[in-house]
């Protein structure tokens, strides 16, 4: 990307700052979606407009920092092993533990405060808490956070949000007594916080269950070994950082609707499992789940649907009028003169690779044919020989399959998904006249933050864990069978505003594997180009942060080595390699058509792959 570019510095910048805000831990950052996760290695903010205000940039800064502030300050084993197991509860229990965590870097550096005020005031600009005696469980979290985050720095809460807390603060204070004095007491002792957190949940909630209980009788001493050390990463002077130019707004992250970094399962996730799931982002998998969830079976069965009937697969005409089709596709025509030249030519090195594959061999001595020049000599030496004739033999080519999986989730939107669709577009012109099928699928949702999926689950109390819960879209911009004459008005349905949503990768993995399973031809091959980890803030606010990875790495897993599908993959500005066994990573989208190309190229080299093969 251009380093120039004032968006690209600002990007950079911010998640150097969070970096530094973190203690120096070096979480991988992407920015997608809407809300905040946060992993073990990586994190991912909200997408940042091209175009910004600097309200919009305060915010972003609001959400790296919050997210620097939960690594730097927030231990996953002490709060896993003190967190109640009771969804009402733990919500209380998670909101406690981010005012604590926001609070220690507000008073620290006033930058960061100022971040944050900008993101939660963002976060609350289209969300309503009720008053006391009609309020759900979800709002008193709210509340406690709000009014915890007054007690601990004394901010003044969002605008919108002043008269109904006036209703809440005697309610809560008459109920707390001093166990919000004591709260502000301890605020950089994890433990000590999170046994007052309990207690407090017990006076506010006392029919939450067992959140007053004591959290000294947990027997889970494994977890308690090394627990201590929560308050080590108290990391209390990280000022060498310029908390103004620091983006910290957790308050978006996706830890808004529950359940954290561990709540107290009933032990059917194990702790490694946990660590990997990169549960820092505050939710919690409850692994008692029921209801309306679908297991999808194969090849993760702990992945759950709650519902598929609004799902659909659609041919990328259906979705637009001809008249708007033929405009999209003089839109990616224009594009294309920018860029043909450079993907172009790489596509005909990949022509000339498969055509020589294709004809390589030759017959010799024979009686007829193309005269054979080594042996002009015999004229001299052997007159009475026959002329030796040669004749080119061709080999045999097994029939090639190629799908393009993209990825048309909203942060491709602009030049990634043009440079996309004008590579899928070459590809399938090249490939063709080389008698390889190509098949260009992408996905995407039907709805941001969930759709008809999302409105049953609420219909229904809103039973916790749910899965998957948004309506999936998988378009079909070119069939295999069909040539490209006909499919490429197509492909300018990428660039149509509002079809790009959210992605839900390990789905779309294995909707088109399954596509190629079913294909005749001897080899088949699948390329997906994404710019990110799946992102769905729908399923995500309700289930474990890593929820969708975990399914992804699952499919990949399963694809690489239980099919005979090769399966390689293409990130941009992403690092895939850590999922896909065979994967490349571009910074720039100007990249892509020789990435995708090249290794295209790379499998159709015989010796490539047979080393590849010895090598796995």
């Amino acid at each position: 990307m251009d380093a120039n570019d004032p968006n690209q510095q600002f990007l950079k910048s911010t998640a150097a700052t969070m970096r530094a805000l973190a203690g120096g831990r070096q979480h991988q950052v992407t920015y997608a979606g809407t809300d905040t996760h946060i992993g073990e290695s990586d994190v991912r903010l909200p997408a940042f407009p091209e175009t910004s205000t600097p309200a919009q940039r305060a915010i972003l800064r609001g959400a790296a920092d919050g997210a620097a502030l939960w690594i730097a300050h927030h231990n996953p084993r002490t709060h896993r092993r003190l967190c109640p197991s009771l969804d009402g509860a733990r919500a209380i229990f998670e909101s406690a533990e981010k005012a604590r965590v926001e609070a220690i870097g507000a008073k620290q550096l006033v930058g960061v405060s100022n971040n944050l005020e900008a993101a939660l005031n963002r976060r609350y600009e289209d969300r309503q808490i009720e008053a006391p005696g009609s309020a759900d469980e979800a709002g008193i979290a709210e509340v406690v956070r709000l009014l915890l985050r007054e007690d601990l720095t004394g901010a003044t809460p969002p605008k919108k949000l002043s008269m109904v807390l006036d209703l809440w603060r005697p309610w809560v204070k008459s109920r707390a007594g001093d166990l919000m004095q004591e709260l502000a007491a301890n605020l950089k002792d994890q433990e000590k916080f999170a046994q007052l957190s309990r207690q407090l949940i017990g006076a506010l909630e006392s029919d939450l269950g067992d959140s007053g209980a004591d959290p000294n009788d947990q027997s889970e001493s494994d977890e308690d070994e090394g627990d201590n050390g929560d308050t080590q990463s108290d990391q209390d002077d990280q000022q060498s950082v310029v908390g103004d130019d620091k983006s910290d707004g957790d308050d978006n992250q996706s830890i808004e609707d529950a359940g954290d970094a561990g709540s107290a399962e009933d032990g059917e996730m194990a702790e490694e499992d946990r660590a990997e799931d990169g549960i820092a982002d505050g939710e919690a998998p409850n692994s008692d789940m029921k209801g309306h969830n679908q297991d999808r079976g194969t090849p993760s069965s702990s992945y759950k649907v709650f519902e598929t009937r609004f799902d659909e697969v659609v041919e990328a005409p259906d979705l637009c009028d001809e008249e708007e089709l033929i405009r999209l596709r003089q839109m990616l025509d224009r594009h294309m003169e920018n860029v043909t030249s450079i993907v172009g030519k790489l596509a005909n090195r990949l022509q000339r690779k498969l055509m020589a594959h294709q004809n390589r061999s030759w017959d010799f001595d024979l009686e007829e044919g193309i005269l054979d020049a080594a042996k002009l000599h015999r004229v001299v030496t052997q007159p009475l020989s026959p002329l030796s004739y040669k004749q080119e033999q061709d080999t045999k080519f097994r029939d090639t399959v190629v799908t393009l999986l993209l990825d048309n989730s909203g942060s491709m939107r602009g030049r990634p998904i043009t440079i996309a669709a004008v590579t899928a577009d070459i590809l399938a012109r090249t490939l063709e006249r080389c008698g390889v099928k190509v098949e260009i699928l992408g996905f995407t949702t039907r709805a941001w933050k969930g759709g008809q999926s999302r409105e049953l689950w609420q219909q229904a109390g809103k039973p916790p864990l749910p899965g998957r819960l948004n309506d999936l879209r998988h378009i079909i911009y070119k069939s295999a069978d069909a040539p490209w004459r006909r499919a490429k008005k197509s492909l300018g349905l990428m660039l149509r505003e509002g079809i790009l949503k959210e992605n839900i990768d390990g789905e779309a993995l294995l909707w088109a594997h399954e596509r190629l399973l079913v294909r005749s031809e001897d080899r088949r091959i699948m390329m997906v180009i994404s710019d990110g980890a799946p992102v769905d803030d729908s399923t995500l606010s309700v289930n474990s942060g890593s929820y969708l990875e975990k399914h992804l790495r699952d499919v990949i897993s399963y694809i690489e080595s239980k099919s005979a599908v090769e399966l390689l993959a293409i990130g941009i500005g992403h690092d895939v390699t850590r999922y896909y066994r065979r994967a490349v990573t571009i910074t720039d989208v100007d990249q892509l058509g020789g990435a995708v190309v090249g290794q295209l190229t790379d499998l159709f080299n015989e010796d490539v792959t047979q080393r590849s093969k010895r090598v796995a």
